[in-house]
């Protein structure tokens, strides 16, 4: 689709051949664009603000670090999973909004994993002061990316303050674990800060690190708090399906043995009604990209739009993986709908290839991906098992499904968060 803005000229896409082209047949001839100056006041000089050189150096940076991450052992989220149960627990026996209670979760794993210090040390004001930052923040860059070249029109005082907010968090704990390096002369590869460290050892600047932290605490609070927001908002307004995931739980996983990758593994309806809600409610539901030289799109052109497309250098190009999820050409009728079982016992993803991207796709594929879906079937499991009784609140509007209040910032979430009865 052709579209004009202040006398330029950009295109948007739905097509999964024409995404692929983009991410990864022909990486080189895309970049961010314009994507860079909007989120560089909240983000800095971090993967998700780099193009070539940079952001390769980066990534692999940080590849290294997730590849050596202990999560392979699902303890290392025991104690942020028990006091998710807890708080939940003291919560009222009225409606329960697990929205927020999934983000403070989330920020709790990647603060204690990646960090290398429990988020509860900062205590709970500063917790509080900082998620309201971040939403804010976040929120505001999201409004800049749609701005595009105009992105500058759009930097509040406000704004700026959030921003900095955040990166104070930030930090806060690589001076603690440039303090652990200067105090100690131990070898550091096995240490609580050794995420911080890796990164100083090579940036050998803290102000980088600080920006390569919060790029990955983006990712890591924001995402997986989405993704288990939208499990439950659509399993309790799915009984059959909540009621199916229960009984397979129970069967798998006994409740007096710790629970262990291999469970999830077995819980083969959970991996459906994780792909059926990432297809639903992707975790980046819209992106941009700006084309470096002359390239071609190869799907959109001509009298049936089934030809190439010219793009000239400087050309941008959305896509929309919120719409191409829901395409009844790859999904069938009931696109729209939530139904797992289209997972189960077919070879779906295969056949929809780049039709179904739920951590993006090509060079840039999120490397966090296996370590948020083992945080967020763990903390899924243990709600169902601690929550016999979780249900839909009766007054509380069950909609057709797409048809709910949202909210689009980076990521997209439920605009009257996730409520539901758990007694």
């Amino acid at each position: 689709m052709l579209l004009g803005l202040f006398g330029q000229e950009g295109y948007m896409t739905i097509d999964p051949k024409n995404v692929e082209a983009i991410l990864s047949t022909h990486f080189e001839d895309w970049g961010l664009g314009s994507r860079r100056e909007g989120l560089y006041p909240l983000l800095g000089e971090g993967i998700f603000t780099q193009d070539g050189r940079p952001w390769k150096h980066s990534r692999e940076l940080l590849r290294r670090q997730f590849a050596r991450m202990p999560y392979q052992n699902l303890k290392v989220f025991d104690e942020a999973v028990n006091n998710l149960i807890t708080g939940l627990l003291s919560a009222s026996d009225g409606i329960v909004d697990l929205q927020p209670h999934f983000f403070r979760f989330t920020l709790a794993t990647t603060t204690d994993l990646i960090f290398g210090e429990p988020v509860h040390s900062l205590g709970d004001d500063v917790q509080d002061h900082f998620s309201t930052s971040f939403d804010y923040a976040s929120m505001i860059s999201a409004i800049r990316l749609r701005l595009a070249d105009f992105h500058w029109l759009y930097k509040t005082k406000k704004f700026r303050n959030a921003c900095g907010v955040v990166k104070k968090y930030a930090k806060h704990f690589v001076a603690l674990a440039l303090d652990d390096m200067k105090e100690s002369r131990e070898d550091h590869d096995s240490g609580k800060h050794v995420f911080i460290h890796d990164l100083y050892k090579d940036l050998k600047d803290p102000a980088l690190v600080r920006d390569q932290l919060v790029n990955v605490l983006i990712a890591g609070r924001d995402t997986t708090a989405c993704l288990m927001s939208w499990t439950f908002f659509l399993l309790v307004r799915h009984p059959l399906v909540l009621d199916r995931l229960r009984r397979e739980i129970a069967a798998i996983v006994p409740e007096t043995e710790p629970f262990t990758r291999s469970h999830i593994a077995k819980i083969s309806y959970l991996k459906c009604v994780l792909n059926e809600t990432l297809r639903l409610y992707p975790q980046l539901p819209v992106n941009v990209r700006v084309a470096l030289k002359t390239t071609i799109l190869p799907s959109g052109g001509g009298p049936t739009g089934t030809s190439p497309v010219l793009v000239r250098k400087g050309t941008g190009v959305g896509y929309s993986v919120y719409h191409m999820h829901r395409l009844t050409s790859l999904y069938g009728p009931d696109a729209h709908q939530f139904r797992p079982e289209r997972w189960e016992g077919t070879d779906l993803e295969r056949k929809v290839g780049w039709g179904f991207m739920p951590f993006h796709g090509g060079p840039r594929i999120c490397l966090g991906k296996d370590f948020a879906l083992m945080e967020a079937s763990y903390g899924i499991v243990k709600i169902i098992q601690t929550f016999p009784g979780l249900r839909l609140p009766p007054e509380v509007e069950k909609e057709e499904t797409g048809q709910e209040r949202q909210n689009l910032t980076i990521v997209v979430t439920s605009a009257e968060g996730c409520k539901v009865l758990l007694r």
